[in-house]
């Protein structure tokens, strides 16, 4: 049975979607210690850290500085890009000193449990950790109760997230949500009452 023009492009989409799907399951999940990781398939590249950003960059230069091919290196499974040299030469004397929380994810959902991706644009660096957040608004949320977010991300990460894969973590989290879950919509107002207070 052929399907008519009008009714074969729902079902391209959706295998679309599944195929990026897959792709992003492959790039999150390698078979080492950093699974999950904020990663994406790119080019010959099955895991490219934070879309190539500089992970050393954050620290030296507090910067999100793109990472160049030329400065590549691959350690457990992920591919890493570097703005210099000098940065790859760190790296690779101290990869443990570079380490991202939550390994590079999106710190507001790890609240919650939830490995989302994250913007590599939209970082912060507080006593001496590297958080990222999916967008701004994601970011201010988290800095409104920080000791708390980061104590709440931290014992998520360590108990149900790191080893795991991060599609299966963060579809039984949608579906059995922690029980401080709050909606992007919810953070978001939050974040507005609080700016909207009298300093």
């Amino acid at each position: 049975m052929m399907l008519r023009p009008a009714s074969a492009l729902p079902a391209l989409c959706l295998m679309l979607a599944a195929l990026s799907g897959c792709n992003t399951l492959v790039a999150q999940n390698p078979a080492s210690s950093l699974k999950p990781v904020n990663a994406v398939r790119h080019g010959d590249d099955a895991r490219l850290m934070l879309c190539g950003y500089d992970v050393v960059g954050y620290f030296t230069a507090g910067q999100a500085l793109p990472g160049l091919p030329q400065h590549r290196i691959e350690l457990d499974g992920v591919a890493y890009q570097f703005a210099s040299a000098e940065h790859q030469a760190q790296f690779q004397l101290e990869p443990q000193r570079y380490r991202l929380a939550y390994h590079g994810f999106d710190a507001m959902r790890m609240v919650f449990a939830i490995p989302d991706a994250a913007d590599p644009t939209v970082w912060l660096l507080h006593e001496g950790r590297v958080f990222f957040f999916a967008d701004a608004a994601s970011k201010q949320a988290f800095e409104l109760d920080l000791a708390n977010n980061v104590a709440l991300a931290d014992a998520y990460w360590r108990d149900e997230v790191a080893g795991h894969n991060s599609a299966w973590q963060s579809l039984q989290r949608r579906i059995d949500r922690v029980p401080h879950y709050r909606s992007r919509d919810a953070l978001a107002q939050a974040v507005l009452e609080a700016q909207s207070k009298p300093r």
